[in-house]
Formats: C-alpha cells, structure tokens, sequence
C-alpha cells in the first residue's frame, strides 16, 4: 500500500512538473504579443516661410494648480515644464518702400518683432504630482489643462524678460553690418 502511494506520489508529482515546464516553454508562444504600426501621412497645408529667428529663450517653470473644494479634497498638479520661446521678423512684410537709399546711406524699415513660436518638450517636462482626483479623466483633463497653461506662462515670461527688444536688438546686430558690407554705406534700421 505504501509503494503504491508512493509511486502515484512520484506520478502526480512528475505530472505537474511537466505541467508547469510545459506552461513555461509554451508561455512566449501562446501569451506572445505583436504590435502592429500602420501610419499615413499626408501633407495638409505648405507655407512658404519668411520669418528670420533671431532670439530663442529656453526656460524651465515649474506650475502648480489647485482647484479647492467643499466637500471632497482639493485637488491639486505639481508640473515642471521645460521649453522655449523664439523671437522673429518675418520678412516676408519688408515691402519694396520700406528700404530708402540716400546717397550715401541706407535706411531699412523692418517688421515689428513678434514670437514665432513658443513649445514645450514634452521629454524633459514631468508631472511632478496629481492629487485628489478621483477618475482617470480628470488626471487627463488636469494634464491637458496645466500644459497650456505651462505654455501661456512661457510666453508671458518672455514677454517680461524683453524678448522682442532682444530680437530689435538682434535684428540690428545682424542686418546692419551684412548691408553695410554689400553696399558700402551707412545703414539704418527702423522697426515699424
């Protein structure tokens, strides 16, 4: 009676080690999973670029909002953004009346600066912390939120760190020397 326990013992025992190698070997191939990428791009709209960039700021803020409640926590986002904010002129404006020769000068209206683009990099930005949020739409819609928001204050912040008075600046480094050269005379340069 004994050996015959120990003999089902020594059977139920290798069933389930060729059971578990079983399920082991044969995991990859039944739970293996394939990820398929279909992508097409299709150009909606060319724009033919005229827009000189002549200051780029690149900047880190860190945002935090809170939206306070009666009765259920406050809910609360901690994000650092990472980004930055280019000045231009567009170029594409200088009109053939705004460049006045004299005999031996030249005076060159330009554009008024403006900010071609302000972005933030989504690798380098992180949200830092989201609390009191109860659904997961509402971490989403808190992320979308403070992004634009982030990308306001960017602006915002390089407005008040004089970006378009670097980018007259710049235009005037750079302009004035360059036609100076090709022309021979003195060059001034206005902004409109």
């Amino acid at each position: 009676m004994k050996s015959r326990f120990n003999i089902s013992l020594v059977l139920i025992l290798g069933i389930i080690g060729i059971l578990i190698f079983s399920f082991f070997y044969f995991k990859n191939l039944i739970f293996k999973s394939e990820t398929i990428l279909n992508q097409d791009v299709m150009v909606s709209k060319i724009t033919n670029m005229g827009k000189l960039e002549l200051v780029k700021y690149s900047m880190k803020d860190v945002v935090e909002k809170k939206q306070t409640r009666r009765v259920l926590p406050d809910q609360r986002i901690l994000f650092v953004a990472v980004g930055e904010v280019a000045g231009c002129i567009d170029l594409t404006k200088v009109k053939k009346s705004d460049i006045q020769f004299g005999e031996d000068s030249i005076i060159i209206s330009l554009p008024a600066p403006e900010i071609c683009y302000s972005k933030i990099d989504h690798q380098k930005s992180k949200v830092y912390d989201v609390s009191g949020v109860w659904f997961p739409s509402d971490t989403k819609d808190m992320v979308e939120d403070i992004y634009k928001i982030a990308e306001q204050q960017l602006i915002k912040s390089a407005n008040e760190m004089q970006i378009l008075s670097k980018t007259k600046e710049n235009a005037k480094l750079i302009f004035k020397p360059l036609i100076e050269n090709f022309s021979g005379k003195r060059v001034g340069i206005l902004f409109k």
